[in-house]
């Protein structure tokens, strides 16, 4: 088969969907053909491809292939020179309803990688998790970057620093190894969550965690989220959260926010009002801001001063890790591909697959999410 891999032309995007590690293992039994200039703001040279065993090629070659494997959906230019019945394997946006239904109209096989269920067998599929575990980390550093003070307690000469107090709220991958790069960096951390059974981990990873008591079967019944993602909570106990966040906040240094509810407009955790009652030179980073952001001040793509407190509106982090972030994609889409090339190296697409049914978006002009 013929696989390609195009380079990535949405603004700011840095990763790519292939490398020369994962190249090396397809190309041993299909033809690979690589933008030229595909990996460079990844750090992998057109070389390394070829010596992987790929094959560099302009963009007007890179289209017409059996499979097709990007990181973010392929933008109108892009699809019209893509062949009906190529298969589309990437981070398409399934919630993208315009996208979907251009991707049909196309008649691709368009699989969202986003969409893989979080059961034990696509755990190694899991893009979501791989690149979030990535933005995690890079929001700590770039926290600690913009935070004008040490993040560990020192004892110095000149008297003693004491340790930055970092808020973590939501617990998913990203807060989790946000949880862990603030240890590592000497701060003292609490986390808060609407699932009960994070608090273990949280605990585990030496923070402390914002407890909010369930007074409901019902409160209780939501928090356990589904498909381990969140569920939007009631009312009732939203306040109360907001309420002991609002006191925790006023003793932070720097909060993470990474609540997302797939689909769905982000929850706003840190109020106007929460982020007045925070100490000056605060830092807020929020890795919700593409989908609304966890603060209402957040403003995507910049770093902005309100009411003395920097607020954060990274988008992507990942991308800011460029390196890491694509070896980590393309190991998930590599073992994706196993899933659909079978032991005679030819596509089999099994729709009775519960891994195929929830990623495959359309197929044969049919749209099958909308």
């Amino acid at each position: 088969m013929r696989i390609s891999v195009p380079a990535e032309t949405r603004p700011g995007e840095t990763r790519v969907a292939a490398t020369p590690e994962t190249v090396k293992k397809l190309a041993a039994k299909h033809q690979i053909l690589v933008q030229a200039g595909a990996g460079l703001a990844a750090s992998v040279t057109d070389e390394a491809y070829v010596a992987a065993g790929a094959q560099i090629v302009p963009a007007s070659e890179v289209w017409v292939a059996d499979v097709i494997l990007k990181v973010r959906a392929p933008n109108p230019e892009e699809r019209a020179q893509i062949k009906p019945g190529t298969v589309l394997i990437g981070m398409l946006n399934p919630f993208d309803a315009d996208n979907n239904a251009a991707m049909a109209a196309a008649g691709l096989q368009a699989f969202a990688l986003e969409a893989v269920p979080r059961i034990t067998r696509a755990q190694s599929m899991d893009v979501l998790s791989s690149q979030a575990n990535i933005a995690g980390y890079k929001a700590v550093m770039v926290a600690a970057n913009t935070y004008q003070r040490f993040m560990p307690m020192l004892m110095t000469a000149a008297g003693t620093v004491k340790a930055a107090r970092v808020l973590i709220m939501g617990v998913g991958v990203a807060g989790l190894q946000a949880i862990a790069t603030a240890k590592r960096l000497g701060a003292v951390i609490e986390a808060s969550d609407v699932r009960p059974p994070v608090k273990e981990q949280v605990e585990s990873l030496g923070a402390k965690f914002i407890d909010v008591p369930y007074l409901t079967d019902e409160e209780k019944e939501i928090a356990q989220g589904t498909g381990g993602y969140a569920r939007p909570m009631p009312a009732d106990w939203m306040r109360r959260q907001s309420e002991l966040v609002h006191e925790r906040a006023k003793l932070a240094d720097i909060i993470i926010t990474t609540a997302l509810i797939p689909g769905r407009p982000a929850p706003v955790l840190i109020s106007e009002e929460t982020v007045k009652a925070m100490k000056p030179g605060s830092v807020i980073v929020d890795l919700a801001v593409s989908q609304g952001g966890n603060c209402p001040l957040s403003e995507l793509g910049k770093t902005v001063v309100k009411h003395g407190v920097h607020i954060v509106g990274e988008p992507d982090l990942a991308t800011h890790v460029a390196a890491d972030a694509s070896a980590l994609y393309a190991r998930n889409v590599l073992d994706f591909l196993k899933l659909i090339i079978d032991k005679e190296d030819k596509l089999v697409i099994d729709r009775e697959d519960e891994i195929i049914k929830a990623t495959l978006l359309s197929t044969g002009g049919e749209l099958l999410r909308k």
